[in-house]
């Protein structure tokens, strides 16, 4: 008889087909908006997000409905309150951000050097970045809601009861950078994954890592143009910030969340 463990959904061949069925939906959902946009009159941007936030929602629904899983569990499985977390975790979380984004941004720069971007992967950062609302609100919104359900909300929860602890994080965070399909986006992707995977891990909730994933994608629009702008020394004193609100912020994470060894009882 399978252990509970070896037949957690998803293995990791299962969050592969699942990414896929998220593809297909999406593709689906939007080539119907095309095909009626001569009376709802959305720019490509708008059936985007459109399309994302549908399609996902269909996956969502039959796993959800497959797993038995209610919208609480999904969201927040810790035993402490969402209001608790929403007060205590996120705050420290949000200074993790600036060095996070120093060292993102210092690693895409660096593969960009080593493989510059084409014209296509340039197009389409630009219309990610173009201001626009229908961007700002896929960037900011609906990507780290939508990315965290699935990559932390469903694939890591199966991970984590199937796999040792870092294995499950580590593969959850390679399969999030994947996911994006370019290799600079699977760089920042993959980063971005291990904090975010090991956040939930700690929390088992989406609200810090919601809120850790919309901080960081607001930030990288409203500052990259400026950390490519700045001079040498105003870098370094924004690094040095950057790195002090960090080691504060690891420094009350691990106080609240990294689990302490149990004292050994007298006998």
């Amino acid at each position: 008889m399978p252990s509970p463990k070896s037949t957690a959904f998803p293995s990791a061949a299962q969050a592969a087909l699942l990414f896929l069925a998220l593809c297909l939906c999406e593709i689906v959902v939007g080539a119907a908006l095309r095909d009626a946009n001569r009376w709802l009159g959305l720019n490509g941007m708008q059936i985007g997000v459109l399309s994302a936030v549908l399609g996902n929602g269909c996956v969502f629904a039959a796993v959800m409905h497959a797993q038995q899983l209610t919208w609480r569990e999904l969201f927040h499985q810790s035993r402490a309150s969402a209001g608790v977390t929403l007060l205590l975790v996120v705050p420290p979380v949000l200074l993790l951000v600036p060095a996070l984004l120093l060292t993102v941004t210092s690693a895409f720069n660096l593969l960009v050097r080593i493989a510059p971007l084409s014209a296509w992967e340039e197009a389409m950062f630009s219309r990610m970045a173009d201001g626009s609302v229908a961007a700002v609100l896929a960037v900011c919104v609906v990507a780290p809601l939508l990315e965290e359900m699935l990559f932390r909300g469903i694939v890591l929860r199966g991970f984590l009861q199937r796999y040792p602890r870092w294995q499950a994080i580590f593969l959850s965070a390679l399969l999030f950078g994947a996911a994006h399909m370019n290799i600079y986006q699977f760089v920042v992707g993959a980063i971005m994954g291990t904090v975010l995977a090991w956040l939930y891990e700690r929390t088992r909730s989406l609200i810090p890592c919601i809120a850790l994933h919309a901080a960081y994608n607001s930030a990288t629009l409203l500052l990259a143009d400026w950390l490519d702008a700045a001079s040498p020394a105003r870098l370094m004193w924004v690094a040095l910030l950057a790195l002090a609100a960090a080691v504060c912020g690891t420094l009350v994470l691990r106080l609240m969340l990294v689990a302490k060894p149990a004292r050994p009882t007298s006998a």
